[in-house]
């Protein structure tokens, strides 16, 4: 919905599941809505969504819609920003005329959501971003070196494939001309990134930098030519490439390159807090609000992080005292990732481990949850060529058509860092029931419009995996103290993301405070805690979205206890929460609140 091309085409890479289509024969029934009415608003979203990616042909590519390959608008400019700023306010007026009266279920819930994220799209137009578009989380040049590498969403298969990356490409140094011209409109303003930042990003450059354009990942959909082109197309497509690539492209990276280190670098802020800036406390609270997609404050969220960490701290030191442990809780934390106990002899015995998991936790599955996504399910090896960057497990989608199932993917590289202690709290989070049910159900919905299916709310996606990780004990497992504590661990790293987030963009907090308050209440090493205090400056508020995600959950669920008694059914709450895809966790509320209302009549 919010037309951040860049940033929405790389988080798409990151979570490539969220996309859907197919509902489950076991979902609740819904009220019908206004016919008529519904009818119009769908057709409306399926023109909506034509023209959302003809404005933004990446968000196209990134979804496996091929028309646009060829395409790439200037996404900075002015006349791109006033584009993008016409075509949400005409959509939000169109929607908004039909209005939600007498919509029920899919089609209310559609409502919401497009005029929710509408209104945020455009009240978020006030914050400067496009003053600040580089960083060393992501950039347009990093962005288009993945693209340009065929490593990416861009196809390399056919004639036209290449021809399109061709187009694509000698567009680029268009973007970051207007990506020094926006930072040099940034240092009038005083909108600039920290140097923290900053010094980390020529070294990114200066990989991507290359004498010759065989040396650059730009040359890779060369290297990788189809063996069926005809020679007369390898040699055309060669001597192209090689062009673009020597004129054009390490030209443009130089170019940028020598505006950050002399001209930006010097410009840039001590300060690391996005409330520095102008507007910047405003700035922060409309990013925390969006991140979480609720109304609360930074500071309501500093202080839920506060009171979770001391809470989860308190639950470790319970543990502590039943393993007969004495020292203190770094001892501990110490104690928990050296003891050689906590091992796995080989890597078949970890994934062994998992599978045997998977059998325990399907045995209970029944007594929690009555819709169940129809796709098969697997576990996997994070295949050998790209183990050692992988996480520790992560989970791919199905494909619609069934022919390949989700797959939780445990990476068995460097087996002494993989702890027995992690895994039953890492299975629940990215498998079952976690992101496999959530996006499984999500991609078997049906009739639902493409801004839904192809968008994804964190706070709901990310809350869920950790409202999974709860349901532990309900699932017969977290039996060991110390299987319990990695739970624990992993909902504690959450708990200090609010903390230091906040901190960071709210209270003043420095660089070396954030990754000392880590270092000080949790088990992670420095050069974990300073990657985290580094991106947290780089995304404000986006670390936000998981543990207010979950709480959000818990809470809804102990509201529909409490009102329901004993009408409540957990495996018909989860039902409710699931059956309609990633929603925000506004949404989520107003969905449940009524659920209940229908259950008390």
């Amino acid at each position: 919905m919010t037309l951040r091309p860049l940033a929405l085409a790389l988080a798409l890479t990151l979570a490539a599941a969220t996309a859907a289509p197919a509902v489950a024969a076991d979902a609740p029934k819904a009220v019908a809505s206004d016919s008529a009415k519904a009818a119009k608003l769908t057709a409306l979203y399926a023109q909506y969504w034509e023209e959302t990616l003809k404005l933004n042909p990446v968000q196209a590519t990134f979804q496996g819609d091929n028309r646009y390959n060829d395409q790439l608008p200037d996404f900075g400019s002015a006349e791109y920003r006033k584009q993008s700023h016409d075509f949400t306010v005409r959509w939000l007026k169109t929607v908004q005329d039909i209005g939600p009266a007498g919509l029920q279920g899919q089609d209310l819930l559609s409502f919401e959501t497009f005029v929710r994220e509408a209104k945020s799209s455009l009240e978020g137009e006030q914050f400067p971003d496009w003053m600040m578009p580089v960083n060393q989380m992501g950039s347009i040049p990093s962005f288009a070196a993945q693209m340009g590498s065929g490593t990416s969403a861009q196809p390399f298969k056919t004639v036209q494939d290449y021809d399109n990356w061709l187009a694509r490409g000698n567009k680029l140094p268009v973007l970051f001309d207007t990506s020094i011209a926006n930072m040099r409109e940034g240092m009038k303003a005083g909108v600039v990134q920290p140097r923290a930042l900053m010094v980390k990003v020529i070294p990114q450059l200066d990989a991507l930098i290359k004498d010759k354009p065989e040396d650059t990942l730009f040359w890779g959909p060369i290297k990788d030519l189809p063996k069926d082109f005809s020679d007369a197309d390898k040699q055309r497509l060669t001597a192209a490439y090689r062009e673009m690539i020597a004129n054009r492209l390490m030209p443009a990276y130089k170019k940028l390159r020598a505006f950050i280190n002399d001209e930006y670098l010097p410009a840039t802020r001590d300060s690391v807090g996005l409330d520095k800036l102008p507007n910047g406390q405003a700035w922060y609270a409309f990013n925390a609000r969006q991140r979480t997609t609720t109304d609360l404050s930074p500071a309501q969220i500093h202080q839920i992080g506060l009171d979770e960490v001391a809470r989860i701290h308190g639950e470790i030191r319970k543990i502590m005292a039943q393993v007969g442990f004495k020292g203190s809780l770094q001892d501990f934390f110490k104690f928990m990732q050296t003891d050689p106990r906590f091992s796995f002899k080989s890597e078949e015995a970890l994934l062994e481990h998992y599978r045997a998991l998977e059998a325990k936790i399907n045995l209970k599955v029944p007594q929690q949850f009555s819709l169940l996504p129809k796709a098969p399910f697997e576990i996997r090896a994070v295949e050998p060529f790209r183990a050692q960057s992988a996480a520790g497990g992560e989970y791919r989608s199905p494909s619609e058509d069934g022919s390949r199932p989700g797959v939780f993917y445990v990476n068995t590289y460097d087996l002494p860092t993989r702890k027995t202690w992690d895994a039953e709290d890492l299975y629940l989070h990215e498998a079952i029931p976690g992101h496999h049910f959530q996006l499984a159900l999500q991609q078997e919905l049906t009739g639902i419009p493409a801004f839904r299916r192809f968008g994804g709310e964190t706070a709901f996606i990310e809350g869920w995996g950790l409202y999974a990780e709860s349901l532990g004990k309900d699932l017969g497992v977290y039996t060991d103290p110390y299987n319990y504590f990695g739970y624990l661990q992993n909902e504690l790293w959450r708990a200090i993301r609010l903390v230091t987030d906040t901190g960071l963009h709210s209270k003043g907090w420095t660089r070396e405070q954030v990754i000392k308050y880590m270092l000080d209440n949790s088990a992670e090493s420095e050069t974990q805690s300073t990657a985290e205090a580094e991106r947290y400056i780089a995304w404000p508020g986006q670390a936000l979205a998981y543990k207010i995600g979950e709480l959000k959950i818990q809470e809804l669920r102990r509201k529909a206890q409490q009102e329901l008694g004993a009408k409540f059914d957990v495996r018909e709450f989860h039902a409710e929460v699931l059956k309609d895809g990633s929603v925000p966790l506004e949404v989520l509320q107003q969905k449940i609140d009524r659920w209940i209302a229908s259950k008390k009549g």
